[in-house]
């Protein structure tokens, strides 16, 4: 059930996927890549993975057998273990009142995908410190704490909702990248929620308000999405 991974990358990925085709897919982009995959095809084993072993990321599938995804997810947070998680999963697997964001999830996309994306948002994943002692990116005098879910700005915590948070970190870990604003919306909205551009606008507008003074700016592309920008305050 397990998938032996090769030697020779100091980034190890656990991959929870029952799809042969799927998983060798994954699987093969990683390693061409350089990172070393433990590809288990079972909920049980993937969860004693995830529970047990140092991984960097985690890619984890909702529907599988033995265990499923969301409780995988759920007992790794309540494990306290911040391993970054992203979510593979269909649409219509996605109950009506399950938000992956409240979950504990730090991403998700949905089937099918480009590898060339999943590998994108790797990436992004990756560039975040693992562990509670790490886990602050600064910027200038603005602190983000990952692991803690809070920023500070010049010592002094911002008062941001959840989703706020998200949002900071999503748009930060691109500074001065454009981010569609449909990929903002699929990560911070659950899947099922029926939500229009005007609520993504709204946590936008309340974020540059906490992050006046900041040496982060969000600017607005017209009819796009948003880019973060650092600069001197």
């Amino acid at each position: 059930m397990l998938e032996p991974a090769p030697e020779g990358s100091n980034v190890r990925i656990l991959l929870v996927e029952d799809s042969a085709d799927m998983g060798d897919a994954v699987a093969s982009k990683l390693r061409l890549a350089g990172h070393v995959v433990e590809w288990a095809q079972d909920g049980e084993v993937g969860a004693q993975l995830a529970l047990g072993e140092p991984f960097d990321a985690i890619l984890l599938d909702i529907n599988l057998p033995g265990r499923d995804g969301f409780s995988i997810l759920a007992d790794l947070r309540a494990a306290r273990n911040t391993t970054p998680v992203l979510v593979m999963t269909a649409r219509s697997e996605i109950d009506d009142k399950v938000s992956l964001l409240d979950l504990g999830a730090d991403d998700h996309i949905v089937k099918p995908f480009d590898l060339r994306e999943l590998e994108a948002r790797l990436r992004v994943l990756m560039r975040r410190p693992t562990g509670a002692a790490s886990s602050i990116v600064a910027i200038g005098s603005l602190a983000i704490d990952h692991a803690a879910g809070e920023a500070r700005l010049a010592g002094v915590p911002l008062d941001l909702s959840r989703r706020e948070f998200r949002l900071l970190e999503i748009l930060t870990s691109r500074l001065g990248q454009l981010i569609p604003k449909q990929r903002l919306m699929d990560q911070l909205f659950s899947l099922d929620e029926e939500v229009s551009e005007n609520a993504l606008e709204l946590y936008v507008s309340r974020l540059r308000r906490k992050l006046q003074g900041a040496p982060v700016t969000i600017a607005t592309a017209r009819g796009q999405g948003y880019i973060a920008r650092a600069h001197e305050p």
